[in-house]
């Protein structure tokens, strides 16, 4: 069920910078606008504590994970406060083992069609594409022909100008970073609705082309 989810909300809002102090209304305003995946980035020293409250305010309402996560210790920590995912920049065997032991899910990042298998042969439950927007929607679709069996999650420069193109050319999911939001963003009421609408747009690009 759970590594449905990502693909069924068919957004990962990926948010760097998050402060615990703000975190609340903005994934309100994501969630508002139906973007109930967030990836808390983990060179963010203060992103244990953002994943914590996260998942004492919403509990299942929104699913919580941890990003740019390098090594298992660190993916152990992450998971240990509640973050349900695991994505990571590279493939690190080691890594993948701690999220799939502790039953969360594992997205490592990769590019070319062999660490693509790489990571799916790892114990990947998809793989993210990373950077995404280097070589752009063509190059999904001429990885994803030979590999329809893996789900892939580009991410990096994805935005609302080309993720419908990166979910026709066989996206599971896509991956928006500051395109959607920014987690050091001030949390007033303007910005809020701006961020809402902005996750809307997004979730209506995605939605025709979701698991269900």
């Amino acid at each position: 069920m759970r590594k449905n989810t990502i693909q069924q909300s068919g957004v990962v809002a990926v948010i760097r910078g998050a402060n615990p102090e703000t975190i609340i209304p903005i994934a309100r305003a994501l969630k508002e606008g139906g973007v109930t995946a967030m990836e808390i980035t983990m060179e963010n020293p203060k992103a244990i504590k953002v994943i914590e409250r996260l998942n004492g305010e919403f509990h299942d309402e929104v699913l919580v994970g941890a990003g740019t996560v390098l090594d298992p210790e660190s993916a152990r920590t992450a998971i240990m406060a509640g973050a349900k995912f695991i994505f990571s920049p590279t493939i690190n065997p080691e890594t993948i083992r701690m999220a799939k032991r502790y039953g969360v899910i594992s997205v490592p990042g990769a590019m070319t069609p062999t660490e693509i298998l790489a990571a799916y042969e790892a114990g990947a439950d998809l793989v993210k594409v990373f950077p995404a927007n280097v070589l752009g929607p063509d190059y999904l679709k001429a990885v994803a022909g030979p590999l329809p069996h893996i789900p892939l999650m580009p991410t990096g420069g994805i935005g609302l100008d080309n993720a419908e193109a990166f979910m026709r050319a066989g996206a599971a999911a896509v991956g928006a970073g500051s395109t959607l939001v920014d987690g050091r963003m001030e949390a007033d009421a303007q910005s809020l609705i701006q961020l809402t609408d902005r996750a809307r747009l997004f979730y209506e690009i995605v939605q025709g082309f979701q698991v269900r």
